[in-house]
């Protein structure tokens, strides 16, 4: 099901059809530095991480993570959407491409079609960002994007600190190419 669209994107619900490219950018170098290592390996796991993440999330919370797929070519190039954790009270904004298509602008299209759906149909009331404090092109498209830096916190006991950033619908939004 298409969740949002754009002139060069689409977003949709994922499905377990997508396991084989899940499994492909979880296990993507640059993934598991800026995101993390999900321990997914396997078509099996991949199955499973999408059942119990973003397809448990659409109906838990409304939303989740959606497959962004490229109009001009109908495939798959990464995911972007709203995250629901339990150590926050407002949803954060994810998002994770393959590197091939880093730098094209495809990261803020879709980023900013999720916030315009965060706050006009789900009516969020503000979405947070999570990021490494070292993932300088992250927090660039986030600073973009409007939101502003609030706080460092440790999410896993001993685990490295992650960046907080916060965006309101009153801060703006960045025009989608």
């Amino acid at each position: 099901m298409i969740v949002l669209e754009t002139d060069r994107l689409i977003l949709r619900f994922l499905t377990t059809d997508d396991a084989e490219f899940v499994l492909r950018l979880v296990n993507d170098p640059s993934f598991i530095e800026n995101i993390g290592d999900r321990g997914i390996r396997s078509l099996e796991q991949a199955t499973n991480y999408l059942l119990d993440g973003p397809i448990s999330s659409y109906r838990h919370h409304g939303h989740g993570p959606y497959m962004v797929v490229l109009k001009s070519v109908q495939a798959p190039i990464g995911l972007c959407g709203l995250l629901k954790r339990v150590k926050f009270d407002d949803a954060d904004l994810g998002y994770a491409l393959l590197p091939e298509y880093w730098r094209q602008g495809y990261a803020l299209e879709a980023a900013s079609a999720v916030l315009d759906y965060a706050y006009d149909s789900l009516k969020l009331p503000r979405t947070l960002g999570l990021v490494s404090p070292d993932n300088t092109p992250s927090i660039s498209l986030l600073e973009k994007l409007g939101f502003e830096f609030s706080e460092l916190r440790q999410m896993k006991v001993g685990g490295p600190p992650t960046a907080v950033y916060v965006h309101t619908p009153d801060r703006g939004r960045a025009p989608a190419r």
